[in-house]
């Protein structure tokens, strides 16, 4: 196992092992912005809040990425950290939200990085 990763003996009462998830969401349509903030509040609205009621941390963000014929593509981003009880529900959870986002959107893909982590709320 990684030395990142927590384990249950590694977390200090009253933290505990969760999973914590980085969601990485690119606003860009077709090269403009496709995203604004009214249409990016529904979709937290509608589909990461029901999915998540427990909470999340919102950030703004400027991202880059390399495109299919090399060039640096950079546009207004938006990232979704939660953390929550690792099960497979909460992984159904979150590749539903993503798959939302791709399809409402337009989107190639939605960055994902997930990681366990000691939490306590």
């Amino acid at each position: 196992m990684l030395a990142s990763l927590a384990r249950a003996q590694d977390c200090v009462a009253p933290a505990k092992p969760m999973l914590r998830a980085e969601l990485l969401f690119g606003r860009m349509i077709g090269g403009r912005l496709g995203v604004s903030e009214a249409r990016w509040r529904d979709y937290v609205a509608r589909e990461l809040t029901p999915r998540f009621p427990d909470g999340l941390t919102l950030l703004d963000a400027h991202g880059q990425w390399r495109n299919a014929n090399g060039a640096i593509v950079r546009e207004p981003s938006k990232v979704a950290v939660i953390v929550t009880v690792n099960d497979a529900a909460a992984q159904a959870r979150i590749a539903e939200a993503v798959a939302t986002y791709k399809q409402r959107f337009r989107q190639q893909s939605v960055g994902v990085v997930t990681t366990t982590a000691c939490a306590a709320f």
